[in-house]
């Protein structure tokens, strides 16, 4: 319990600050998305929260408009899809930056399992199953430092499980701490 209310004190605090320090981003990164393809700037989806409840996620876009609303790793020519400008913010991880609302709103974590899309069928199963719907989902996460999208969904969900047994504000930090790292290197990211 002095870990859900301590997490959720961070994740408000930390979530202000970060939304501040980032206005040059909320500032710069809409003009480039509208002026390198045409479309809204944020990309709003239906993801799965705590309690497998609904709700919508944000990001700056990164792919052309019409693109099919499903896991990237079912999009065929991916690369094809990707705005110029939205194949930096990916390997960055700049387009997650809309997220920070998220967190305010208590939707999401900076640190917990990677919410799933509505119609992954499979992922949304078996991490009912193993009570991974009981947490609220993140950022940021065990799964996603320990090969992010190079994973296979077992494994994603197996990573989950283990993040959910372990779960303290040290094991937050090291994952967070991990995460930078692999932003800066790109490493698992499609």
């Amino acid at each position: 319990m002095v870990y859900r209310v301590t997490k959720r004190i961070f994740d408000i605090l930390f979530s202000i600050i970060s939304i501040i320090l980032f206005i040059p981003f909320w500032i710069i990164i809409p003009i480039l998305v509208k002026i390198d393809s045409p479309g809204s700037v944020i990309f709003k989806q239906k993801r799965i929260g705590i309690n497998s409840r609904y709700f919508t996620i944000y990001k700056f876009r990164t792919m052309k408009k019409g693109t099919p609303d499903i896991p990237t790793d079912e999009l065929k020519n991916q690369s094809n899809l990707n705005t110029r400008i939205g194949t930096i913010l990916r390997r960055l991880s700049i387009d997650e930056i809309p997220q920070l609302i998220n967190i305010l709103k208590g939707d999401m974590s900076f640190v917990g399992p990677r919410p799933a899309l509505y119609n992954q069928k499979l992922l949304i199963k078996l991490r009912k199953e193993k009570g991974v719907d009981k947490v609220r989902p993140g950022v940021t996460g065990l799964a996603q430092i320990s090969g992010r999208d190079e994973l296979s969904i077992p494994d994603k969900v197996m990573y989950d499980k283990l993040y959910i047994k372990d779960a303290s504000i040290l094991l937050d930090i090291k994952i967070f701490l991990v995460t930078v790292k692999a932003i800066l290197t790109g490493k698992g990211a499609n």
